[in-house]
């Protein structure tokens, strides 16, 4: 039987550093740590959205105990005890993971058995350490990613359907698992829900009819899974409309909106604000930091209708061109890989790379000309 670890502080940040790091990927993380992957998913996110706490308290004196708000907190210790009883009714309602990171190992008062009782978590699920996705479903996702580039219509029923012609004994939870997990939206002939927050505002399309002749003056933006040796990142590139330049990129071992708004930061700083910008409904796109810094740069926002990725066509198009002309050619070992061999892509495709859409000439050349002369 192996040895329980204890959750620390210090060991929650040193897992979430690596997956800042952006080394290796999620799978391999969990793998060495012991971890569920969603732990370092939220420990990246708690380190990320902490930071700034750190050089807020460094110049700030020890306040000093106010008397009166001491005594106010007391007298509301009765009622803290009724609100206790309240959370841990709603704790209850929440994901199961959730609940899990919700855990202490180090409480001073209540036991571990004591937390799993009160948010209904069994103790043998809360010290289970899976070890990431097996080589097996990392095999099916290639595959399932290939597929995806020539029959983006396949949905989870016939790609199931594919691989079992291929002599692949899948059945469709485990596809429909992996494809969630890669983040493909197949089209429909009706609309599908996407996978969107609850909560999160959607815009109407704003490109339909409309005749983009100029640089800056609509932009998309979109994410994709990269295939590892031993796991998968995911990528997002924000790509002019009209001349198809890919203006910025990043790289992440995991799907929070951050590194989608650092993309979208570099754009803007270098090539000013576009006059609309356009994703799909995405958890990413749809989020505050995403939505919120498009609207003070007054940029409008643009969303695919449900189930149509052929609205954002011109990103798909960079997605199939840089899998088959580099992805698919090389094994990454490390995110540090994987960065450089997509930059040197990047690269290539916007300064060298005949674009058929501009009778040969690369990206970048048509969008510089065309900025010269306006």
């Amino acid at each position: 039987m192996s040895k329980r670890r204890n959750h620390d502080a210090g060991f929650k940040a040193r897992v979430a550093l690596e997956a800042v790091k952006g080394e290796r990927t999620v799978s391999e993380l969990a793998a060495e740590y012991g971890v569920h992957p969603t732990m370092i998913h939220q420990w990246k996110k708690a380190l990320l959205e902490g930071a700034s706490d750190i050089f807020e308290r460094g110049g700030k004196k020890k306040a000093e105990v106010d008397e009166e708000a001491v005594r106010s907190l007391h007298a509301k210790i009765g009622e803290l005890a009724v609100a206790n009883d309240f959370l841990f009714t709603k704790a209850q309602a929440l994901d199961r993971q959730v609940r899990r990171g919700m855990i202490e190992r180090s409480h001073p008062s209540l036991s571990i058995g004591a937390q799993c009782r009160l948010l209904s978590i069994s103790r043998s699920s809360f010290y289970y350490a899976p070890q990431g996705e097996a080589e097996v479903n990392l095999a099916l996702m290639r595959l399932i990613d290939r597929q995806f580039l020539e029959t983006p219509f396949y949905g989870v029923r016939q790609m199931t359907w594919h691989l079992q012609n291929e002599g692949y004994p899948v059945n469709q939870k485990r596809i429909r698992r992996l494809m969630r997990l890669m983040r493909l939206m197949p089209i429909y002939q009706k609309p599908n829900t996407s996978k969107r927050a609850k909560g999160h505002k959607t815009y109407p399309y704003l490109l339909s009819g409309l005749r983009v002749d100029r640089p800056n003056q609509a932009w998309c933006a979109d994410i994709t899974y990269l295939p590892m040796r031993r796991g998968f990142l995911y990528l997002v590139a924000i790509v002019d409309w009209f001349t198809r330049k890919a203006l910025a990129w990043r790289i992440s071992n995991t799907l929070e909106a951050d590194f989608c708004v650092e993309a979208l930061n570099e754009a803007v700083h270098r090539f000013g604000p576009p006059e609309i910008m356009n994703t799909d409904q995405g958890s990413q796109f749809t989020s505050f930091a995403w939505t919120d810094r498009l609207k003070r740069i007054g940029t409008r926002i643009s969303m695919d209708g449900k189930g149509r990725c052929l609205d954002n066509i011109f990103i798909e198009r960079l997605w199939r061109s840089l899998k088959y002309e580099c992805v698919y050619l090389h094994a990454w070992e490390t995110g540090s890989q994987a960065k450089a061999g997509v930059a040197r892509w990047i690269t290539f495709y916007n300064h060298q790379r005949p674009h058929a859409a501009h009778g040969g000439q690369p990206p970048a050349m048509v969008y510089f000309n065309q900025i010269k002369t306006d």
